[in-house]
């Protein structure tokens, strides 16, 4: 690698931040925020600068390791290649297809490589045993997208950059960065918005990072955020504040949503919600009564019990106060590479509830089921038990429900194979792991993030560093390993063109495809002079054609779109790498009702699943609020889930992984700040320092996700000195949103008491 400055774009978290490497004999010397990228303007967080940990990190694997009596074991990769098709095949072969598991990590959504390569991994797997991070993150959005929009990541997103009111309830972007928000500098953005007038409006359990910064806060009870946005709701009804503005002409079944909210007055959800009467009415005018106003909302709503009608009722209120598709408000991308067309044009809008798991009957959303009953189907015999199983950039050990139950079932399969990096609290559990580059050894696009951008904007990567002749991509790994799957099911040998198929993939790669997708773009191909005359046959092809014709669909991603006419052309990949501090594309723009892919090309807003999960709401309001304990997650802007606890600049000062609580509740636990904790619900139990402030709305507790690197057999170094506990040893796996199928990761109960073997530490 030549010394220098190289642009690269972080990919730590969800705020695509630019960086500025640079590179002095072979190593990084320093990492800055690259002043040139359109969309970060030169901020980045702590993360990344930990990019150089990563990338020298010892512990870091680069070559096949397989477990065995006497340890763990470097292996070639054409044996890791062979050995791991030939017991995923026995297993296959013996038990049938379904006997396989696979398990996805939320970083494959941050690396196009493996997005690509994913899809034919999994089609020569043939499992519809198949799990992600998804149940546990965002899956009532995309739920929320696919019953509303027709599309499942058609994700409407704050234009926070021209809102003048950012409301915000169970979210933390100054953490997040933004989750299905990317928004680097967060503070910043926010700070220009109290510039211009602008107000931040947070609703909590906790008085959060974001929190600090609002110019109104609201302490809200885990779990009852549905029964609050209800109020909302039927505030908006009852005083005449409904409008829907321009969305008014493609929207449906307003009347259902006003009928289903009469129960839920702001003073019959008042006592279950915390906040008074008059406080809920007053959220309600005020997303009313801005104009540019957006209402957002994330982890907190999503992941608990009621988290599928919570962020339905998130999108209903930015639709009947007029904040869909206006400036101001919630607003829909338009990136270079047009994920959601291109899933619609190949037949992958979504779909919810085709199949349920074997053991729990929970619905597959998207062809995966919850990653909650993972335990489940590998421990209840039967017909369909996982008996072998495949993670790809993913810990499900630490960042699922019930981590003791997963080690548990891990412990008993007859065959594991981690795609990872790192030997960890899920790996450990493979028989064979095989791992990938590192980021900056690969080039990088973002397919996923650019989709949830505030603004408009394209960049590409190329690798930073040579990774050397005995190094895989993780493309590399799932296509080979694809490859040969396939070639055992036809008995050794595939038929001539498929094989040439294969090959040509291989050698190929994803770069190819990024430069086609983006000359097929929106933004692509520039025919100039010969517009007048192409232009021409094109509407004519298209008006001609059926409305459901696949070329059709193709035509509506083509540049020569009329839609698209206005926007710049002319993008490749070649333009990209000439511009590696990245390109803008402009704000979010105004693109409805011509974006959404329900039947009838309207937005249906009150969708009968729904409707048919109020009764579970209505339960709630009859019975009295809980005086138990209740546990929420937070996160931290120097954490990412569970892998970025390996960095020494990361984890080092003051402890983080501690338990939140309330003075009032400390004191009837007995605890004070010297005290160690023991959390314990049916799940299990954990220990971990108390941190006594009065953050957190009295009756609730706090612990960081993504820690507990306690487990033996790890090759965490740094990580296992900051270890910390595991907030899902305490999670129950059998509570889940029953609509959606999401893991209830806040607002579980919990018993506290002081820890006996009381510890002593140093405060920083």
């Amino acid at each position: 690698m030549e010394n220098g400055t190289h642009l690269r774009t972080c990919h730590l978290c969800e705020a695509m931040c630019g960086v500025a490497i640079e590179v002095t004999d072979g190593r990084i010397s320093s990492i800055k925020g690259d002043e040139n990228d359109p969309l970060s303007h030169g901020h980045i967080c702590p993360k990344a600068v930990a990019l150089q940990d990563l990338q020298e990190d010892p512990d870091r694997l680069k070559r096949p390791i397989r477990r065995t009596a006497e340890g763990w074991e470097e292996m070639t990769w054409d044996q890791a290649f062979d050995y791991v098709a030939e017991n995923l095949y026995r297993v296959r072969d013996e038990h049938g297809r379904n006997a396989v598991g696979a398990y996805l990590g939320n970083p494959n959504v941050h690396n196009h490589g493996a997005m690509i390569a994913t899809l034919p991994f999994l089609q020569a797997l043939g499992t519809q045993n198949r799990f992600s991070a998804t149940s546990n993150d965002q899956l009532p959005h995309m739920l929320a997208s696919l019953e509303m929009f027709g599309h499942q990541i058609l994700f409407p997103i704050p234009d926070i950059d021209r809102t003048d009111l950012f409301m915000c309830i169970g979210a933390n972007p100054m953490a997040s960065n933004g989750s299905l928000m990317t928004v680097p500098d967060f503070r910043g953005r926010i700070k220009a918005m109290k510039a211009r007038g602008g107000r931040l409006v947070v609703i909590d359990p906790r008085r959060s990072e974001t929190a600090k910064l609002a110019d109104e806060f609201h302490f809200v009870r885990p779990g009852s955020d549905a029964l609050l946005l209800m109020g909302m709701v039927n505030t908006l009804f009852e005083e005449n504040l409904v409008n829907l503005g321009h969305a008014a002409a493609w929207t449906r079944d307003v009347d259902l949503v006003r009928l289903a909210a009469l129960a839920f007055t702001p003073e019959a959800v008042s006592a279950h919600t915390g906040l008074e009467p008059e406080a809920i009415r007053s959220l309600a005018r005020q997303l009313a009564r801005t104009p540019r106003a957006a209402l957002y909302g994330r982890i907190g709503t999503s992941t608990q019990a009621h988290g599928g009608v919570a962020t339905w009722l998130i999108y209903v209120l930015n639709i009947i106060t007029g904040k869909l598709d206006s400036t101001g408000g919630v607003m829909f991308s338009q990136p270079a590479i047009d994920m959601v067309a291109l899933g619609a044009m190949s037949g992958q809008k979504g779909h919810f509830g085709r199949r349920t798991s074997r053991v729990k009957g929970l619905p597959e959303f998207g062809g995966e089921f919850p990653s909650s009953t993972i335990a489940d189907e590998i421990l209840t015999p039967g017909e369909g038990q996982i008996r072998a199983f495949v993670t790809v950039a993913g810990n499900p050990v630490l960042s699922s429900p019930n981590g003791g139950r997963l080690e548990e079932a891990f412990g008993q399969l007859d065959f594991m194979v981690s795609v990872d990096y790192y030997l960890n609290e899920t790996t450990r559990h493979a028989d064979v792991i095989l791992p990938p580059t590192a980021a900056l050894e690969r080039s990088h696009y973002d397919l996923i993030f650019s989709m949830f951008a505030v603004r408009n904007t394209v960049k590409y990567s190329e690798a930073l560093f040579d990774a050397g002749p005995g190094a895989r991509h993780d493309w590399q790994i799932l296509l080979e390993l694809a490859h040969r799957l396939q070639k055992r099911r036809r008995g050794g040998r595939l038929p001539a063109r498929q094989e040439l198929g294969w090959r040509a993939f291989k050698k190929m790669g994803p770069d190819p495809l990024l430069d086609l997708m983006l000359r097929s773009g929106p933004y692509g191909t520039d025919v100039r002079s010969l517009r007048p005359l192409v232009q021409p046959a094109f509407d004519l092809l298209v008006d001609v054609l059926p409305a459901k014709h696949p070329l059709r669909n193709l035509a509506r991603l083509s540049p020569l779109d009329r839609r698209w006419q206005d926007l710049p052309k002319g993008f490749s990949l070649a333009t990209l790498k000439d511009n590696p501090s990245g390109m803008d594309l402009g704000p979010l723009r105004p693109c409805m009702p011509e974006r959404l892919f329900t039947r009838d090309g309207r937005v249906n807003l009150a969708p009968r699943r729904y409707l048919q999960d109020l009764d579970r709401l209505h339960a709630r309001l009859e019975k009295p609020a809980s005086s138990e304990l209740m546990l929420i997650g937070r996160r931290h802007v120097r954490s990412n889930n569970s892998w970025m606890h390996n960095s020494q600049r990361l984890v080092k000062g003051r402890e983080r992984c501690t338990l939140m609580i309330h003075p009032k509740d400390a004191s009837r636990c007995g605890l004070t700040d010297a005290d160690s904790a023991q959390v314990t619900s049916d799940a299990g139990q954990i220990v971990l320092p108390v941190e006594i402030t009065e953050d957190l709305m009295p009756g609730v507790v706090s612990i960081p996700h993504g820690w507990g690197h306690t487990r033996q057999g790890t090759r965490q170094a740094v990580a296992e000195a900051h270890a910390g506990a595991s907030i899902n040893d305490v999670i129950r796996d059998d509570q889940v949103d029953p609509l959606s199928g999401t893991s209830v990761l806040n607002g579980q109960s919990v018993t506290i008491k002081v820890w006996k073997a009381e510890r002593s530490r140093k405060r920083a």
